[in-house]
C-alpha cells in the first residue's frame, strides 16, 4: 500500500464504517481492515490519518485502530510470519514518541498505551534510543508533554512491580536508573515548586497534582524490587516533599496523591525495620484519629460512582483495582499496622466504630454513612489474609465477627424494602461474601433467601453483589470436598433463585452482567438435576441472550460464562435423557447458524465446542445437519485462527469418532482436506498435538481402505519435520501414533510402511527414537498405547527374529519395561523451554477452554488391554511357543538383572512360562 491520498481516502471510509452501529456494513469493513493490516505501510497510513486527518472522530479512530494493530502483529512469534515489515517497525519508533506527545490527549493514551506494547518487546536491546527521547521532554516545561512521558514510562515500569528478580531484569532496572532517576527527581522538586507557585489557580493544580501523581507510581515501581542507590542517597528530598503533600490541605484538591502517600505509609509500617517509629500509643491513635478514619469516608465521588457508573465503582470494589482510592488506602494502613500492633490499633478502632453506629441509630435516614464507614473499618480491622476463592482465609481474633453480623449486618438484609440505603444493603452483602469462610453455615443459609430477593434491587451495584455473593458460597467446599450448600438445601429456594437469576439479567444496565452469568452458571452447576424441569423455558432465554450478544460481542466473560451455562444445561439434561439432545440442537443451531455466516470470530471457539459436546452425545452416527456442515470446517480462514484449533480439532474428532465409516463412504474427496489440516498443524511447534490429536482419530476411526493411498505420505511429513525441527513435545506425540498405528494396523504393516520409505528406516526408528524416548511418554492413556504397540512389535514382527533388527529386540524390551517400571523421564533440552508456551498472535481470539463442555478422556485401546505387563508376558509365552529357546536365550544374554526380575514378576501373574 502506497503512502498517497488515494489509499488515505479509503481507509478513511472503511475507518469511518466500522463505527456504524449496523453490522451489516460494519463487518465488511472490519474484514477489508483485517485483509489490509499485512502490507507494507498499513500502520504509517493510520499513524498519517491520526496525524493529519481534519475530522477528530477519523483521528480517534485510527489511533484506536493503531493500538490494536501493534497489541496483536508486533510480537513476533516463532513458527509465524512476521505481520509487520522491518521498514514499517523502523518508521514506526522513529516518528511515535513525536507523535504521541504533539497529539490532544485522547490520542496521546492510545499512542501511550502502543509505545509501552512495543517498549515491552523492543526495550532496551532494540530500542536503546526510546529513554533518552523521553527524557529530554521533560525540559519543554509544557505539562501536557510530560505527562504523555511520565504516562508512558509508567505504563513501561510498573511491570518492575511484580517481575520475578533476575539478571535481566536487575541490567535493565538499572539502565533506566542512569538514564530516568535524576532527570524525574529534578522534576519532581519543579513541580513541587510550581505548586507552591500555582497555590490558588484551580486548573494549573489539577495538572501538576495529576504529574504528581505518575511522578509517586514511578518512583515506587522503581524503589519496588530493591531501593537503589540513588534513591537512598536522594531520600530526603523524596520524603520531606512526600511528608509535605502528606500534611498538605488545600480545599481545591481532592487528589489521588493522598492515597498514594497513605499506600506508602503503609508499605512502610509493615517492615519490621521501620516498626520502631510507630510504637508510641500517641503515634498510632494520631494516624489512626487523622489519616485513617476521614479517608474511610464514603465521598461525593463515591456516591456518583455507585449511582452513575456502578460497573468502575463494582470493578474498583470487588476485583481489587481500587488501588488508588484513599479508601483502599487507608484499608491497607490498617492492615499494615495491625501486624505489628493488633491490640492496639483494635481497641482504638473499637471506640470507633461504636461511635459510628450509635450516629447511624440516631438518625439512619441522615446519618447512614456513618455505617458504611464502621462496616469498612470492621472490614479492613479483621481481615488479615484473603484469596479470591476462600474470601478472608485469616481473622483478626479480636475482632467478633458473628456478632457483628448478628446485630448490624442480617438487619440490613432482612430489610422489607430492598431499594432503601443500598449503599448499606450492598455493604451487608460484601461483608457475607468476604467473611464467608469465617462465618459459621447456619448463618449463610439463613442469607441465601435474603440474597436471592436482593437480587430484585434496581440498584446494579447491590443485585450484583447479591450475584456474586451466591456465586461465590456456591463455590465453598465443606467435608469430603463436596459443596458446602448442597442442592438438597437449596430446593425450597431453586425456583425463586433462577427466576430471580433470569430476571435481573432484564433490570437497567445489567442486560449483560458477568457477574449475574457466572451466578446462573454456579447455579445450574450446584443443583445438577434439580434444573431439569425449569430448561425448557430457561433454553429460550439463553438462546435469545446468544443471539442479541452475537451482534456485536463486548463483555467477554459474559459471553464465556453464557456458553457455559448453555453447556450445563445440555449435559445436565442429556445426562438425565440423551434423546433431548435433538431439542438442544432445534434451539442453538439456528443461532450457530447465523454466528459462523457472520463471522462473529470472538464466538467461534465457543460455537465449535458446544457442538462437539451435542455430538458426542449422539449414539454412533452423524445426524444431516453436522455432514451438512462438515465441509466448511475444512476452510483454511477457520485453521488460520489459532483459538479456533483446539476446539476445532476436537469437532473432527467427534465427527470421525461418530461416523469415520460415513465420512468415507459420503465425503471421500473431503479425506484429502482433513490430511490438509493436518499436515498444517504439524508444521507449528506450538499446534503440532492437535495435528496427533487429528491423525490418531483417522487412524482409529476411519476405515483402513479410505486412508491406504495417503498412508505413506503421512509417514514421509512426520519424518520432513523430525529431520527439521524435533521437540520433546513432538517426539511424544509422534511415539505414540506409532504405537497406536501398530496397535490398529499390526506389527508387520508398521515395518513395511517404513522400510517403503527408505531402506532399514525401521531399524532406525527404533534405535533413534522408541528405545531412547520412549521412557518420556506421559499419561495412562498414552503410555498404555506405546505399551501395546512395542509388545506388537516385539512379538508379532517375523522381522525382528530373523534379520539385523534382531539386535534391537532386547533393548526395545528393555524400554519397554522401563515405561512400566521407571518414572517418567521428564527432563526437557535447555533451548525448549518455551516451546510451549503460546502467545495467540494476530488479531485472533485467543481460545477459552468451556470447563462445562470438557470431553471424557477417550481410550483407543480399551478394554481389549486391561493390563500392559500381563499383555506383554502372555505375548512372549505365545512367541516362545512358536520358535522354542529362542526367548529365553535372548533374555539370559543381554537383559539387565532387573529388568529380568520384573518379567518374571509379570509372567508369574499372568500364570505363564518361557520355553
Amino acid at each position: 500500500m502506497e503512502l498517497n491520498d488515494g489509499n488515505l481516502q479509503t481507509l478513511t471510509e472503511y475507518l469511518r464504517k466500522t463505527l456504524n452501529p449496523d453490522p451489516t456494513v460494519r463487518r465488511p469493513a472490519e474484514k477489508f481492515l483485517e485483509s489490509v493490516e499485512g502490507n507494507q505501510n498499513y500502520p504509517l497510513l493510520l499513524l498519517t490519518l491520526l496525524e493529519k486527518s481534519q475530522d477528530n472522530v477519523i483521528r480517534v479512530c485510527a489511533a484506536v485502530t493503531f493500538k490494536n494493530y501493534i497489541k496483536r502483529n508486533w510480537r513476533i512469534v516463532e513458527d509465524e510470519p512476521n505481520k509487520i515489515s522491518d521498514a514499517d517497525r523502523t518508521a514506526i519508533k522513529a516518528n511515535i514518541i513525536n507523535l504521541m506527545l504533539s497529539s490532544p490527549e485522547q490520542i496521546q493514551k492510545q499512542l501511550s498505551d502502543a509505545i509501552s506494547i512495543i517498549g515491552r518487546e523492543d526495550f532496551p536491546q532494540k530500542w536503546p534510543d526510546l529513554l533518552t527521547e523521553m527524557v529530554t521532554r521533560f525540559r519543554s516545561g509544557d505539562f501536557h508533554i510530560i505527562n504523555g512521558v511520565l504516562r508512558t514510562a509508567h505504563s513501561l515500569f510498573k511491570r518492575y512491580r511484580h517481575e520475578f528478580k533476575s539478571n535481566e531484569l536487575w541490567t535493565e532496572i538499572k539502565l533506566v536508573l542512569d538514564t530516568f532517576a535524576l532527570p524525574l527527581t529534578e522534576l519532581f522538586k519543579a513541580t513541587i515548586d510550581l505548586c507552591q507557585t500555582h497555590a490558588n489557580d484551580v486548573s494549573a493544580l489539577k495538572v501538576l497534582f495529576s504529574s504528581l501523581t505518575l511522578i509517586s507510581k514511578l518512583f515506587y515501581s522503581l524503589n519496588f524490587q530493591d531501593l537503589p542507590e540513588f534513591f537512598e542517597d536522594n531520600m530526603e528530598t523524596w520524603m520531606t516533599n512526600f511528608h509535605g503533600l502528606l500534611t498538605l490541605d488545600n480545599k481545591l484538591l481532592q487528589t489521588d496523591l493522598v492515597s498514594n502517600a497513605i499506600q506508602f505509609l503503609a508499605s512502610v509500617c509493615e517492615r519490621p525495620h521501620y516498626k520502631h517509629l510507630f510504637e508510641d500509643q500517641n503515634t498510632l491513635t494520631s494516624i489512626c484519629e487523622k489519616v485513617i478514619v476521614p479517608n474511610m469516608e464514603f465521598r461525593s465521588a463515591d456516591e456518583e460512582a455507585f449511582e452513575d457508573n456502578s460497573e468502575e465503582y463494582i470493578r474498583r470494589d470487588l476485583e481489587g483495582s481500587d488501588i488508588d482510592t484513599r479508601r483502599r488506602a487507608a484499608c491497607d494502613l490498617v492492615r499494615g499496622l495491625c501486624k505489628f500492633f493488633e491490640g492496639p490499633v483494635t481497641a482504638i478502632f473499637s471506640g470507633y466504630v461504636n461511635s459510628m453506629l450509635t450516629e447511624y441509630a440516631k438518625n439512619p435516614g441522615q446519618n447512614w454513612k456513618h455505617k458504611d464507614a464502621a462496616i469498612y473499618l470492621v472490614t479492613s480491622l479483621a481481615s488479615k489474609a484473603q484469596t479470591q476463592k476462600h474470601g478472608i482465609t485469616q481473622a483478626n481474633e479480636l475482632v467478633n465477627l458473628t456478632e457483628f453480623f448478628v446485630n448490624h449486618i442480617l438487619p440490613d438484609l432482612k430489610s422489607s424494602n430492598v431499594n432503601e440505603f443500598p449503599v448499606l444493603k450492598a455493604d451487608a452483602i460484601k461483608y457475607v461474601m468476604i467473611f464467608r469462610s469465617q462465618l459459621p453455615k447456619e448463618q449463610l443459609l439463613q442469607a441465601v433467601p435474603l440474597l436471592i430477593t436482593h437480587l430484585q434491587a434496581e440498584s446494579t451495584v447491590e443485585h450484583t453483589y447479591a450475584a456474586h455473593a451466591l456465586e461465590r458460597l456456591f463455590t465453598m467446599r465443606g467435608p469430603n470436598n463436596a459443596t458446602l450448600i448442597t442442592s438438597a438445601e437449596m430446593a425450597p429456594f431453586t425456583e425463586q433463585l433462577l427466576t430471580n437469576l433470569f430476571k435481573a439479567l432484564s433490570l437497567p444496565g445489567s442486560a449483560e452482567n458477568e457477574y449475574i452469568m457466572k451466578a446462573i452458571m454456579r447455579s445450574f452447576s450446584l443443583l445438577q438435576e434439580a434444573i431439569v424441569p425449569y430448561i425448557p423455558s430457561l433454553i429460550g432465554q439463553l438462546t435469545h441472550k446468544l443471539l442479541l450478544v452475537s451482534k456485536n460481542p463486548s463483555k467477554p466473560h459474559f459471553n464465556h460464562y453464557l456458553f457455559e451455562s448453555l453447556c450445563l444445561s445440555v449435559r445436565i439434561t442429556c445426562k438425565a435423557n440423551p434423546a433431548t439432545v435433538s431439542s438442544f440442537e432445534e434451539a442453538l443451531f439456528p443461532v450457530f447458524t447465523e454466528i459462523l455466516q457472520n463471522d462473529v470470530q470472538e464466538f467461534l471457539p465457543y460455537v465449535f465446542q458446544v457442538m462437539s459436546l451435542l455430538l458426542e452425545i449422539h449414539s454412533n452416527s452423524i445426524p444431516a445437519s453436522y455432514m451438512a456442515l462438515f465441509p466448511h470446517l475444512l476452510q483454511p480462514i477457520l485453521w488460520e485462527r489459532t483459538g479456533n484449533i483446539p476446539p476445532l480439532v476436537r469437532l473432527l474428532q467427534a465427527y470421525l469418532e461418530k461416523g469415520g465409516a460415513a465420512i468415507a463412504t459420503s465425503a471421500a474427496d473431503k479425506i484429502p482436506g482433513l490430511l490438509g489440516v493436518f499436515q498444517k498443524l504439524i508444521a507449528s511447534k506450538a499446534n503440532d498435538h492437535q495435528g496427533f490429536y487429528l491423525l490418531n482419530s483417522i487412524i482409529e476411526n476411519m476405515p483402513p481402505e479410505s486412508i491406504t493411498q495417503y498412508r505413506r505420505q503421512i509417514f514421509i511429513l512426520l519424518f520432513q519435520r523430525l529431520q527439521n525441527s524435533k521437540t520433546t513435545k513432538f517426539i511424544k506425540s509422534f511415539l505414540v501414533f506409532v504405537n497406536l498405528y501398530c496397535a490398529k494396523y499390526g506389527a508387520i504393516a508398521l515395518q513395511e510402511i517404513f522400510d517403503s520409505i527408505q531402506t532399514k528406516m525401521f531399524g532406525m526408528v527404533l534405535e533413534k527414537i522408541i528405545i531412547p524416548e520412549v521412557q518420556k511418554v506421559s499419561g495412562a492413556v498414552e503410555k498404555k498405547i506405546c505399551a501395546v504397540g512395542i509388545i506388537k512389535i516385539l512379538t508379532e514382527c517375523p522381522a525382528m527374529m530373523d534379520t539385523e533388527y534382531t539386535k534391537l529386540w532386547t533393548p526395545l524390551l528393555q524400554a519397554l519395561i522401563g515405561l512400566f517400571e521407571l518414572p517418567e523421564d521428564d527432563s526437557i533440552p535447555d533451548d525448549e523451554h518455551f516451546i510451549d508456551i503460546e502467545d495467540a498472535p494476530g488479531y485472533q481470539t485467543a481460545f477459552s477452554q468451556l470447563a462445562f463442555a470438557g470431553r471424557k478422556e477417550h481410550d483407543p485401546i480399551g478394554d481389549a488391554v486391561g493390563n500392559p505387563k500381563i499383555l506383554l508376558a502372555q505375548s512372549l509365552h505365545k512367541l516362545s511357543t512358536a520358535c522354542p529357546g529362542r526367548v529365553p536365550s535372548m533374555l539370559s544374554t543381554s537383559l539387565n538383572a532387573d529388568a529380568l526380575k520384573f518379567l518374571q514378576g509379570y509372567l508369574q501373574a499372568a500364570n505363564v512360562q518361557l520355553v
